[in-house]
Order: C-alpha cells, then structure tokens, then sequence
C-alpha cells in the first residue's frame, strides 16, 4: 500500500481486512505471503566468476596485444622454433595481462558487497498478533496485515502504519534513512503534505530505522522490496558504476593508438609487398610470412604492454600514501579521480558534524545581588566519551563544578529525568548510545559536572575504567534517589517528571521545552548560594531572551530543568503536580560541527571545488550549521543558495539549471533527492565526489563519480563507497584530493615517458623496414625493453613529489587529453630521435665500426639477396648478434635519459634535480644492471639473441644517446 501515509487508521486496516485487535488469521497470512512474497531483501544474483574475468580484457589494446602473443607464437613455429622457446614471448605477455585482470576482478567483486550488507539492516524477530495472541516470529515471517508491538530499542521490522500509541509518544530514529540529526516524533494522524518525503510521513515507521523512546502497535504496510530499505537496494541496482575519467581517457587513447598501430603494420606489410618473393624467405608465402611477423613486432613495440601494469601499480602507491592519510581507497581508479573533482556534495550529519549530540550552553541565574544575573557556562567535548570541561563566561575552568548549586541539580536532574544508557564497546572502543540523542546529551553532562564533595574529584573519575566511567555519576545519582512514580512526555504538556525519594525527602524533577517549563515555575534557584527565590516578571524575561538566543541565532535545542519538593509519602504523580515549579536551569545542545571542517572548505574552495551540504535536516538547521562552519561567510546569507528538495524539483528547468551553478544547501532530502542531484551535476560535465555515512546515502555513493564513506558510518554506505575516510574527517576529503592531483600528474609524466619510447621503438622497426635492411631488434627483444626497461622507471616517475601549488589550481577538465596535440608532437620529436638513434647504431656497426664488416651501405641495403649474389663477404654477417646488441642498448640508454626528462612536465634537470625522486634513480640504476646482465650472463645473452660489447661500442652507445 505505497499511500498509507495518507490514510486514516481504518481505511488502512479495513485495506488489508484485519482486526487490530485479533490480527491475521493463518488462512489470511498464507494469502498475504502468497500476494506480497516474503520480508526479505531478494538475494541479488551475483555475477559468475568467469564473466567477471573476461571483462576485464575487454579492451582494445589488451584485444590487440593477445592477438599479437598468438600471432607471434604461430609465426615462431612456423620458423622452426621449438614450443618452448617459441611460448616465451607470448606468455610473458599473457602473465602481465592476467595480473592486471586479477586486480580488476577483486575490485569488482568488493562493489557487489554493498547489496549484502544491506540485509545487516533487517530486523530478526518482531512482536506479532495472529489468531488474537502475541507471538515472536522472525520477521522474515511478517507478511502485510501483520499487527506488530514495537518499544523502546526495537528495529523496525517491515515498512508499517501507526494504529495505536501505547505511551504517551513514539519517538524514531530515522538517521540511517533520512540523515536527520535528531529523533523523529510519530503520530496517528495522516500526512495532508503533498509531494510528501520521508521525513513528512510521520505515521510510517520505517523499516531498519529503530525506536528510541515509547511503545506503539503498527500494521505492516510493506516487506521485501517494498520498503524504504527496498527502494535503497533497488537504486543500487539501477546505479552503473562511472567510468572514471582517466580509464576514459585511456580508452580513448588506446582507440587511437590501434588504429594508428594498425594502420602503420599495414602499410609496412604492403610497402614490402615486393619483397616477398627474394630468395632469402624460400618463396612468395613464405616472404609475406616473413614481413608479416615484422608488423606484429611493430605492434608489440607499438602497444605499451607495460601501461596497464604500470596505471595499475602508480594508483596502488597512491593507495598507500592516502591509507596513512587515514583515507582507504576501495576502487584504485578512484585514487585519480579525486585529482579532477569540481564538486563535492557533502552529506551533513556525522560527515561535517559529530552526529553526537552534545550539551554546549548552560544558563542558570548567579544571584540577586545587586538586580538578577544571569550565568553563562560553555561546556566541551563533542562525544558520547564521558570527557570534557565547564567553563565560565570569562573562559576560565571550573575545577569541581559540582560545588555550584545549580549546576549540581542540573546533574541530579539529567541522570534521574532520563531514559536513556551509555555504555563502553571494548570491542570498537567506543562509548555507545542507547535512546534519545537529547536524554543521551544530559547523561553526559551530569557526567561532566562529576560529584560533590571531592577535592580530587576530575583525577579521581579518571582513574576509572572506560566500562566504570561510562556513566560512574549518572549510577551514583540513581543509587542516592530511588524512582518511584514517572510521567512520561507527551505532546500537549511537552515535558517529562520523575519523582524521586532520597531520605525521607521526596521530590520531583522535570524537564522539556523551556516555554512549557517556565510557564510552570514560580521560584529559581540561586547559583552563588542554593537559595530559592520568586521567579520575578523581570527575572522570566531575562530568561526567555536567553532561550530566545540560545534557539535563534545559536541555533541550539534548548531544554529547561525544574524541580520541585513534594509532601511526605507521595507515590504517584499527576498532571496537577507539574505547577509551583523551582527552575533550575537551561540547557542547549547541538550537533557540533567538526573542528577542522571550516580549514577543509576554504582548501577546496582555492581549489576550484565547490562544496555542496546535502542534509535530511529541515532548511534552517542546514543554513545555521553553515554559519558555523563559517566557511560560507562570504555569501551573506543564503538566499538563492539553500534550497529544500521540494523547492529545487518545483523550479523551472532553466532555473534548475542556474540554481545548481549556486547551490550550497540542499535540505529536507531523501535517498532519491541524492542520487538525483549527483545526477545532475553530472550532467553539467561535473566531477562529483559525494561524501555520507548512512543507508541512505549508498544509492547517491555508488552513483557518484566517486562515493567517500565515513569510517564510523553504516557498513552499506562503505561498501558502496570507492573510498572510506577512517578519521570521519571532511579535511582528510582536501588531502586525498591533493593526492589524486599529484597522482595524475604522474600518471601523465609516465604515459608520456611510455609513448615517447614506444615510439622510437616503431620508428626504429617502420625505418629499418623502409630502408630495407635486416631487423634491428628482435620481438623478444623489445618485449624485454617494454617490460623491463620501460616499466621499471615508469614506476618509479609515479614517486616524482607532489608539486607545491597542486591545490591552488582549478580541478582539470573532464576532456583534458592525456597527452594534448603539443605534447604529442613533442613526444614525436623524442620519438623520432630514440628511434632514428636505434637504427644508426645499427648501420654504424655494419658500415663504419673498425671491427666490423665495413660494408657498403648498398649491400646492407641488399642483404636479402645476398646468398643469390658473389660477394666478398659471408652472408652470415647479417645474422650477426653485436648489431641488433648496439641497437638495443642504445635504445635503453637513450630511455633512461628520457625517464628523467619525465620528473616533471614544464620544468628542466637544473631546477628539478634527478636526485628529487631516489626511486627513479635506483630504477635507471637497477635497469642498467640488468641489462649487462643478460649482455655479459650466457644463458641470457642467448636466450635474447644478445652479445657483449667492447668499449667502442660502449662509446658510440653512449654517443648516440646522449642528446636525448
């Protein structure tokens, strides 16, 4: 039933034919569960490992480098080579793939834990009336109809209607749905409101939201997929997961980079067409063999093998700088992400405050000395950890503030006039609520005021154990009175009394919203010296102006306490007796804004980053938390800035549009409000980060190009998360966004160092082949330098520092190319040289080197006809290995220069120094090792069709490659 909000209690009942004083039948209840399904969340069939690897090389360059692995294996058999040999190349192609794929598979895998980690929000068991009698049943057993009792600590079991209230009230906290700050009260009535939210729908109690004070009956509306729970999952499921713009950005250059490739192999193979039939191959199909292995090894050089391994493992190095930033990362592409962010929407409750309630004011009159006056006290801390300090108006500490008289009865009162627990978790370390956030708020104060009667009293609570001093005070209160009669609150009175006997001595304590209390109040007791006075005309202004401050332009939820003494014997209470009150003080608590959330803005704010606070919170709790902040001070007051959801969905689309260029608030949303408005930005070309903690926010996480779980909040918002900060802290969002530029950056500095070698590689093979003289290089060969030699300084370019004025400029654009036209023509320059470098080495040797042939340059040019022609020269000269070993070390050499060319974009060696990045230096270092390695190391120099090199070689080596 999707309208029970506006229904009254009979229609809703007479709909699903149930007495709400028998409940469902058994006959009813098999129908209903046939009709409805069951209350459980379907289980989402995961995707089968096998599709889920097989995605992962579905791309165009990983397509083009396995076709060329199995060409290249075919083509060495076909040469003669034994399987073994033949398979290396390949296969080292392969296990870098497969490496990469590993990666993507977890990743993916870790996504699909969002759904299951929704179902941790189902309740077990509910209290159920069927056939006329009360029964615990699992509530995956509740079916619509069902009659279910929910109190105080209860989960809500299924999506329900109220139909009786059992207390005097019902309150719900709904954070985890709607991200409101404080509990929500429930009543009978129907919503009138149209186009009514979450939070309007004040007779539905939704499923996996909890109860936090009163009793009630409800009948369930809704199970399963038809809940509020069940709309989130659904979302989820709708929700595709953006490609981040870097992997765009690759794509793209991947896609031009095979048609380039292609292109060239092409025109390589036809321009030799005339080749095919030279003596040398052993016949035309052999020949076109021949030249067709050429452009395969044209595409190995071409194709960056290395990239994806190399992308993969920079984002993981700037996992592990952002893991000791206390931001996880989940998603390594959203580590790069971060760096081009331009808007990020920032969920307000527990993210950009504590979402722990807390006292901060204290106002009680001093005295009547020379005219009434009034005493201000700030209180600290902003935990549910029993710590924190009472300060007066001057700032100064008050050592035993339970010394004071009306301080000392405000503790009384909020340990006795309360409901709720505090309690220590050894297992997370936590102090954990139970109960209303206000009830939760006065038990910490009572433990901040301590006890009486102590010199050493802070020093003493402290020497307790966390479990002890949970609530050491609030036990010592309760063991001093004992509670005998309670008046619960209720809407009309708006306050709560407990009466209470302590020697002999009975009296009443109460508390609720100021105006209620005050109105019943005729004495107030003194500060400076416990005396107890008339409450004067004068004394009540004063009072009211200050309440007036505290809830106005403080903002603050402000409770009044009062007490009174009652006759001997006294047992019970009643309405009548919460007149001829003694006031005792005003209290106001609020929601604190985290410390360092002010710096944090600003940071983005000289970013370029825009942020946007979403909450669930009604308009004037978002603005006045705003103005604390005191981040948005430059706008005056937010006016065209702070919209509810409803407000922003009436606007025209032209204003929409407008409005979400200005937007800095966005409240009274739902979970569909989130994820709507992330999708806006988006398609404003916006780079939208969206921070949260609750279930409500997983549809908006998972939707965003990147989700920022809190690491406090709700195990479904972080597994729809890419990232989750562990400090809960929005500052720690401003230092991971200065990691994810820096990372790109390097991202960009290695790809280039990358293409930029890869292309003298394809310049070395297109211009050998042009001039028709023997391959410089062998595939193996370049395969080792793709790999080894490329990927090692790669690498190490992804440890080049993070530049000094990385936030101070604006976020990149979304279709910045990785490498713009200037740069690619730049690189081709590069390119050009290493390759024309590569390919003078190599006729260097043949035509000019003392210890070598001495040919002339036509007849390297004619090699291929060699064994058809008289010559003065054995032709197994040009299956000499010292060529294609001076070939191969120049290129190597001249892209070791290269990498440090690479430590930044627009500055030269003489302002960034090599030795800036060690890393970069061990791996020119490392690298050059290994390739003696295997010139001077016979098996290797072997197995790479390699020699040894004289000194002269040496030189000319170290010649060629120097001007790079």
């Amino acid at each position: 039933m999707e309208d029970a909000y506006a229904r009254s209690v009979s229609e809703v009942l007479e709909f699903f034919a149930v007495d709400p004083t028998k409940g469902l039948t058994d006959l009813q209840v098999t129908q209903h569960a046939h009709s409805y399904g069951k209350n459980v969340l379907p289980q989402e069939k995961s995707t089968p490992f096998w599709k889920l690897v097989l995605k992962q090389f579905n791309d165009l360059l990983v397509k083009i480098l396995i076709a060329a692995a199995f060409i290249s294996f075919f083509l060495a058999l076909a040469n003669g080579e034994t399987v073994i040999s033949a398979f290396i190349e390949p296969s080292v192609i392969l296990m870098i793939l497969a490496a990469n794929a590993a990666v993507g598979v977890i990743t993916e895998t870790n996504a699909e834990k969002a759904l299951e980690e929704l179902r941790a929000y189902q309740a077990d068991v509910a209290t159920v009336l069927r056939n006329g009698c009360f029964s615990i049943l699992p509530a995956a057993d509740l079916v619509p109809g069902d009659i279910v009792e929910v109190s105080v600590g209860c989960k809500i079991p299924a999506d329900m209607r109220m139909i009786e209230i059992l207390s005097d009230h019902l309150r719900v906290d709904q954070a985890i749905l709607t991200g409101e700050s404080c509990s929500v009260e429930k009543e009978l009535d129907a919503t009138t409101a149209t186009n009514a939210v979450y939070q309007d729908k004040t007779s539905i109690l939704f499923s996996g939201t909890t109860v936090v004070a009163g009793r009630a009956r409800a009948v369930v509306i809704g199970v399963g997929s038809n809940t509020a729970m069940g709309s989130i999952r659904d979302s989820m499921l709708m929700t595709e997961d953006e490609v981040t713009p870097l992997k765009k950005k690759l794509d793209e250059f991947g896609t031009f980079l095979a048609k380039i490739i292609a292109g060239i192999c092409v025109l390589v193979w036809v321009v030799n067409i005339g080749h095919f039939s030279d003596p040398a191959h052993g016949g035309f199909l052999r020949g076109a063999i021949h030249y067709f292995k050429i452009a395969v090894a044209l595409a190995v050089a071409a194709i960056p093998e290395g990239l994806p391994a190399v992308v993969t493992t920079c984002l993981a190095l700037g996992t592990k700088r952002m893991a000791r930033l206390n931001a996880i990362v989940r998603s390594l592409p959203s580590v790069e992400t971060l760096g081009c962010t331009t808007v990020i929407c920032s969920d307000k409750t527990g993210t950009l405050t504590t979402n722990m309630m807390s006292v901060s004011k204290i106002c009680v009159l001093q005295s009547l000395n020379n005219g009434p006056m009034n005493s201000e006290y700030v209180v600290s801390g902003t935990t549910y950890a029993p710590e924190g300090f009472i300060f007066d108006s001057l700032g100064a500490q008050l050592d035993i503030p339970a010394q004071y008289p009306c301080l000392l009865h405000i503790a009384m009162c909020s340990a006795l006039c309360n409901e709720s627990v505090i309690q220590y978790n050894p297992d997370k370390r936590i102090y954990e609520k139970i109960g209303e956030s206000t009830e939760v708020a006065l038990r910490l104060l009572a433990e901040k005021i301590g006890l009486p009667g102590f010199d050493t009293m802070p020093s003493a609570l402290n020497m307790l154990s966390k479990h002890e001093r949970a609530s050491y005070c609030n036990r010592y209160w309760e063991s001093q009175f004992k509670k005998v009669s309670l008046l619960e609150f209720s809407r009309d009175r708006k306050m709560m009394s407990v009466l209470c006997n302590r020697k002999q001595m009975e009296i009443m304590f109460s508390k609720g919203a100021p105006e209620s209390i005050l109105s019943r109040c005729t004495n107030i007791l003194c500060n400076d010296d416990g005396s107890t006075v008339p409450l004067s005309a004068h004394i009540r202004a004063q009072l009211e102006a200050k309440y007036n401050s505290f809830a106005g332009k403080e903002t603050l939820r402000c409770l009044a306490l009062a007490l009174k003494r009652m006759p001997m014997g006294q047992q019970s209470l009643s309405f009548d007796d919460e007149n001829d009150l003694t006031f005792i003080g005003l209290v106001g608590m609020l929601d604190p804004p985290r410390d360092e959330v002010r710096n944090a803005i600003l940071s983005c704010m000289n970013a370029g980053i825009r942020v946007i606070v979403v909450t669930g919170d009604n308009k004037t709790t978002a603005e006045s938390l705003c103005q604390k902040i005191g981040a948005f001070d430059h706008l005056g007051d937010f006016t065209g800035f702070s919209y509810t959801a409803s407000e922003f969905e009436e606007l025209p689309a032209l204003q929409k549009s407008v409005a979400l260029q200005r937007m800095t608030i966005l409240s009274r949303v739902e979970p569909s409000h989130k994820r709507m408005l992330v999708e806006a930005l988006q398609n404003q070309n916006e780079v939208v980060a969206m921070t949260g903690d609750g279930v409500n926010d997983a549809p908006a996480l998972k939707k965003a190009n990147i989700g920022i779980a809190m690491g406090c909040g709700t195990a479904v918002a972080k597994s729809a998360s890419d990232m989750v900060l562990a400090d809960d802290n929005f500052a720690t969002v401003v230092a991971a966004v200065a990691e994810g530029r820096a990372i790109y950056n390097n991202t960009k500095q290695f790809i280039r160092y990358m293409i930029s070698s890869n292309i003298g590689e394809v310049v070395c093979i297109f211009v050998a082949a042009m001039l028709g003289i023997p391959d410089t290089l062998v595939p193996v060969q370049l395969l080792w330098v793709n790999l080894v030699t490329d990927g090692l300084p790669a690498t190490a370019i992804g440890f080049n520092k993070q530049d000094s004025d990385v936030m101070k400029s604006k976020p990149r654009k979304v279709n910045e190319a990785v490498v713009s036209g200037w740069l690619f023509f730049r690189y081709l320059v590069i390119g050009a040289y290493v390759g024309l470098a590569t390919v003078a080495g190599f006729i260097w040797w043949f035509v000019y080197y003392n210890n070598g042939p001495k040919l002339p340059y036509t007849e390297l040019m004619h090699f291929d006809s060699c064994s058809t022609r008289e010559t003065n020269y054995a032709c197994s000269i040009f299956s000499d290995r010292h060529p294609s070993t001076v070939s191969m070390t120049v290129l190597v050499v001249v892209e070791m220069f290269n990498a440090l060319n690479n430590l930044s974009e627009n500055q030269s060696l003489l302002v960034i120094p090599p030795w800036s990045n060690l890393w970069l230096l061990a791996s020119i270092i490392f690298t050059m090792i290994l390739h003696i390695l295997i010139l001077y190391v016979q098996p290797l120099s072997a197995l790479f069709s390699v020699t040894p090199l004289s000194l002269a070689e040496w030189t000319v080596v170290l010649y060629l490659s120097f001007p790079e």
